[in-house]
């Protein structure tokens, strides 16, 4: 429980309505519970332990991630024994932590999480000009932890998958080229064929000759 028990009125009116006004601008983004003044509505952790920031914000995905927690703080909540109480613990939990201050206690706010060693991922200032609230980021810490909605691979997975990657399109590339047919050879020009020789012509028979009449073949001597 806070140190600071009791605020003065016109304070814990203030401190609830800057609760309202972060529950509605966050409602679209997560699903977001609130705990002002002395209610206990939603808690961060379980047991003994459990914390009962000003503002829960969890994922409205099916695991109902927690994503942040919020607090606010009054001109009279800023001080010592509050960032001991509240905003150490608050910032040791593995998701970010988001302070709101009024605007002429921001330089304390910073002095005090240097002093105490709280890792605010954002320190937000409000001020209320009528009935209006205004809010301004004044400090955002690079190296508090932030919410990963989704797990990415790492440095290593990547670059062993960026060698796999190559590796597999190098074997494919060369299996490509082991399927690649082998260039046809030109075909050698078909040449002309002679033209056959001509069969020479057969010589002319004798005629035979013609036997007269009555005439009687001479013997030979």
């Amino acid at each position: 429980m806070s140190p600071i028990l009791v605020r003065p009125v016109r304070e814990q009116l203030e401190h609830d309505r800057v609760i309202r006004l972060l529950q509605a601008k966050n409602r679209r983004r997560f699903d977001a519970g609130m705990n002002p003044g002395a209610e206990r509505n939603v808690a961060v952790g379980t047991g003994p332990a459990a914390i009962y920031p000003d503002l829960v914000l969890h994922s409205l995905e099916r695991g109902h991630r927690l994503e942040a927690v919020v607090e606010v703080e009054t001109g009279e909540s800023v001080n010592h024994l509050e960032a001991l109480a509240q905003w150490v613990p608050l910032s040791k939990l593995r998701v970010p932590f988001h302070l709101y201050v009024p605007s002429a206690m921001v330089d304390v706010a910073r002095r005090l999480c240097e002093d105490s060693e709280v890792r605010a991922s954002e320190i937000w200032s409000f001020n209320g000009i009528g009935d209006q609230i205004r809010f301004a980021l004044v400090h955002r810490n690079r190296e508090a932890p932030a919410p990963a909605p989704r797990q990415r691979p790492t440095a290593a997975k990547s670059t062993a998958s960026k060698s796999v990657a190559s590796n597999s399109t190098a074997s494919n590339t060369a299996a490509s080229s082991a399927r690649k047919p082998a260039p046809a050879r030109k075909a050698a020009p078909v040449r002309a064929a002679k033209p056959a020789r001509r069969a020479p012509k057969p010589a002319p028979r004798k005629a035979k000759p013609v036997k007269k009449k009555g005439a009687r073949p001479q013997k030979r001597r």
